[in-house]
């Protein structure tokens, strides 16, 4: 069940039973329910942290306006899982080379495809390229020359990764969490800053810097609705190209398997058109994912941590959603701090991972408790899969 938050403005429901929220997450969600266009109310998931513009683990209804900042500059970021018919018992006791292999064909960090993979070109010409050159040309200042087509199938950096797990059946999963990479993140930047000057222009302060919006009817709006859900699609078949390519490179390395029927593609930071309450009203999704009765999501934990296969209830009072995984406990600059490389040595042990002070900001203490988060929603999912991390490739 959710805890009313009050704030003077618009509710706030939050599922934050048994786990932390730190006094600044509480003073955004204050700013965000004093926007003039929420509808109902502002739900808020157990993973809920600081953001930019609005809380990381928001969804946020609103009546003919969007917040490109509340919408992020990841677009379309999410997760792929796809089960295999793999087993425990086939996989060799030492995973260094499957990771080896896996980033050999995955490009991480700042890393790009250095010539556009076949099967990229195909996906782009196909599905992306016209309506990318349409934007393009309204909005010249978003152009990323090449980028677009040579990072479609690569990681990315800071909290994205590439994992292989084991179910409870011990059955081998492959999942990956990525999004738009740098042609979302453009994107997202000049709207961000096109949306502060309209309202510049107009006279109106938002309740707070990051919080300026784009009022439906106008053009600027009607162009970030086509720019937002094209890189929220060019995010889907960025991660479908890496599953790909994931999957290709488990074979190279493993016995001979194939990949089932269950697989699930799910954004968590977008911003889609759904009905709520009787009304059509833009549903933004920053750090959730949706969670209608039956739709199946995904729920990461950290480095080490447990990962879920979930179910939508369909919970009408979180708008469809659910968390988008552990969320953070403590800034990256925190976490650095806090642990020492001996620490996330034993947080990850028999996982294959980096194991460097590269990614002690991604260590699982710098998480919530993914038990305590799952346990907060029991009634917005319910779990069919829970899986544990046997090797883990870091952005």
């Amino acid at each position: 069940m959710y805890e009313l938050i009050e704030t003077g403005k618009a509710p706030v429901k939050a599922w934050v039973k048994g786990v932390p929220v730190e006094d600044a997450a509480r003073q955004q969600l204050a700013a965000v329910a004093a926007l003039p266009f929420i509808h109902s109310h502002v739900a808020v998931m157990p993973d809920v942290h600081l953001g930019r513009g609005a809380t990381v683990g928001s969804v946020i209804a609103t009546r003919g306006a969007i917040v490109p900042a509340a919408v992020g500059v990841d677009l379309g970021c999410g997760m792929m899982a796809v089960a295999t018919t793999l087993t425990a018992s086939q996989l060799p006791d030492s995973l260094a080379d499957v990771r080896s292999a896996i980033e050999k064909v995955v490009p991480v960090g700042f890393a790009s495809h250095k010539e556009v993979p076949r099967p990229v070109e195909k996906a782009w010409v196909k599905l992306l390229k016209r309506r990318y050159e349409a934007i393009e040309a309204k909005n010249p200042a978003i152009a990323v020359e090449k980028c677009a087509t040579l990072q479609i199938g690569t990681l990315g950096g800071g909290n994205h990764f590439i994992e292989v797990c084991l179910d409870e059946a011990d059955r081998v999963w492959a999942m990956l969490h990525s999004g738009s990479r740098g042609v979302g993140n453009r994107i997202g930047r000049y709207f961000i800053g096109q949306a502060r000057e309209s309202m510049v222009k107009r006279g109106i302060s938002p309740p707070a810097r990051d919080l300026a919006w784009l009022e439906q009817g106008s053009p600027l709006f009607d162009d970030y609705v086509e720019a937002v859900g094209w890189a929220q699609d060019y995010a889907m078949e960025n991660r479908k190209a890496m599953m790909v390519a994931v999957l290709e490179a488990l074979r190279a390395r493993l016995p001979s398997f194939e990949a089932t029927p269950m697989a699930v593609n799910c954004h968590h930071n977008y911003v889609e058109k759904e009905e709520h309450f009787g009304e059509r009203v833009w549903v933004t999704r920053k750090g959730a994912v949706r969670a209608r009765a039956g739709e199946l999501g995904i729920i990461p934990g950290s480095m080490g941590a447990k990962s879920f296969i979930v179910r939508g209830r369909g919970n009408p009072d979180a708008f469809h959603s659910c968390s988008h995984g552990a969320g953070r406990r403590m800034s990256r600059n925190a976490a650095k701090a806090a642990f020492t490389l001996e620490d996330h040595r034993a947080a990850t042990e028999g996982v294959e991972c980096r194991k460097d002070a590269g990614v002690i900001d991604e260590t699982p203490g710098a998480y919530k408790d993914i038990d305590a988060v799952m346990a907060a929603q029991a009634d917005l999912v319910e779990i069919v899969h829970t899986l544990k991390q046997v090797l883990c490739v870091k952005g």
